[in-house]
């Protein structure tokens, strides 16, 4: 478990590196737009200055301008002291003499920024408006589109490095698994013939046989194992399966090495089976998985239920424990290779219960819902025939 914090304190350094990076960009941005604009605005005023000395008040404050630089990106307008447009300067050239776009211009310069009063002459008042310029505009929004640009290269990088780290990890996986059921393989071939060879040596002794009937039980349980091994990394074959038989018998399996103050609750079969597509030996392993923790929640004392139900597209499957819950900062970590909150395991069950059930069935499965030291409910979701 300590990997999996380790690795979301990590995550929060990475995300506090990234707003730092974009706070800074926005806040140096900020700082060269204001000077830009100051810039401007001084430009502005030099305008308007130029059109008191020249006394430019029959509204050509492009004749202002060029006298003293040459002014090709700041627009402004000239009004009187009633608004009332009189020269603009910089706008659109096929719509200088558009009243309804000068008007809209105007508007928008009166939200941008405050007039420059100028008096040409004694008791004539004019204004002169102006809005940012288009290299003021996009530094402006810059550092926006800047830091929309880091997210994403984030983004896009996490996703790629876990999209690695988990195939790797699958591929550690499903190698262990099929060495496992490979080095099971010879071994359990020698005591199925050693066994049968016992059968026969031992045909009078009554007692022997049926030490050697519970033997086989267990010599199949683990053969089963060793089959289930096997079909990881593979694509398994699905056939329909009446899904309370298949419930059943693993709530039955598991009932009878489990604590007798333990209840296990299965509803009623219906009259209408549910069938589900399935690889029976792998999702009987899921359903062993989840009663297994189901078990482990619990201790020696609680109820475990099933219950499944469905509709027009999916087939719906709870397990259901009343044991000490799981932390809602946990329940999608438990999912995760190595996750394990008990002191001797791999932390590989819910794991391979998440690989079987999504890449060999098509589906899902996550924590419904979990209540400490109230219960956990695991929902399986399959799609229908």
């Amino acid at each position: 478990m300590d990997i999996y914090e380790r690795k979301s304190r990590w995550q929060i350094v990475l995300i506090l590196a990234v707003l730092i990076i974009i706070v800074l960009s926005l806040v140096y941005t900020d700082k060269l737009a204001d000077k830009l604009a100051e810039s401007e605005r001084y430009r502005v005023e030099l305008w308007a200055q130029s059109i008191m000395n020249t006394g430019a008040n029959d509204g050509n404050i492009a004749m202002a301008g060029d006298i003293l630089f040459d002014n090709k990106d700041i627009p402004a307008i000239l009004t009187d002291a009633g608004d009332a447009i009189e020269s603009s300067i910089n706008l659109d050239p096929k719509k200088e003499n558009d009243t309804t776009y000068l008007k809209r211009q105007l508007a928008i310069m009166k939200k941008a920024h405050p007039p420059i009063v100028i008096e040409p002459y004694p008791g004539i008042q004019q204004k002169v408006y102006h809005k940012n310029t288009t290299l003021l505009t996009l530094l402006t929004y810059f550092p926006y589109f800047q830091a929309a640009l880091i997210l994403l290269f984030f983004g896009v990088g996490y996703w790629a490095f876990s999209e690695a780290r988990s195939a790797e990890q699958n591929r550690v996986w499903v190698g262990l698994a099929k060495e496992t059921a490979h080095q099971l393989g010879t071994p359990l071939s020698s005591l199925v013939a050693w066994l049968e060879y016992l059968k026969m040596s031992t045909e009078d002794d009554e007692e022997t046989q049926q030490i050697l009937v519970e033997f086989r039980k267990d010599l199949g349980r683990l053969e089963l194992v060793a089959e289930r091994f096997s079909k990881i990394g593979s694509i398994p074959s699905l056939e329909p399966c009446n899904l309370y038989e298949q419930l059943n018998k693993n709530f039955v399996y598991m009932k009878r090495r489990a604590a007798k103050k333990v209840k296990f609750v299965m509803p009623e079969e219906s009259d209408e089976a549910i069938m589900v597509n399935i690889n029976p030996p792998l999702f009987d392993w899921v359903i062993e998985n989840l009663l297994k923790n189901a078990l482990d929640a619990l201790g020696h004392e609680g109820t475990i239920s099933g219950d499944f139900f469905e509709d027009k597209q999916f087939v719906y499957i709870d397990i259901s424990d009343t044991g000490k819950g799981i932390p809602s900062s946990k329940q999608k970590t438990v999912f995760e290779p190595g996750f394990t909150t008990k002191k001797r395991g791999w932390g590989l069950g819910l794991s391979l219960t998440k690989r079987i059930i999504e890449n060999y069935h098509s589906g899902k499965i996550f924590v419904k819902s979990s209540v400490i030291n109230k219960g956990t409910t695991f929902r399986i979701t399959l799609p229908k025939q």
